[in-house]
């Protein structure tokens, strides 16, 4: 189901991105849940896809998540 704000995600998501990367989030994966609505894979597909978007944007230093440099 889509999230309405970045503290409605799940903690494994919410514990571990900056709030930006959180907000990317949340914006891709309500855009792909309507995309996917009714394929049985979705909510997976759903969540590989918001991670694909932060991934665009972010990069993993160690154990915390940065901006990647423009």
């Amino acid at each position: 189901m889509p999230y309405r704000t970045p503290d409605d995600l799940p903690e494994s998501v919410r514990n571990h991105l900056p709030r930006h990367a959180r907000e990317i989030y949340v914006a891709a994966f309500n855009n792909a849940w309507r995309r996917h609505a009714g394929d049985p894979e979705g909510e997976a597909i759903v969540h590989r896809i918001a991670r694909a978007a932060v991934k665009r944007r972010y990069r993993k230093d160690g154990e915390d998540w940065v901006p990647k440099a423009s």
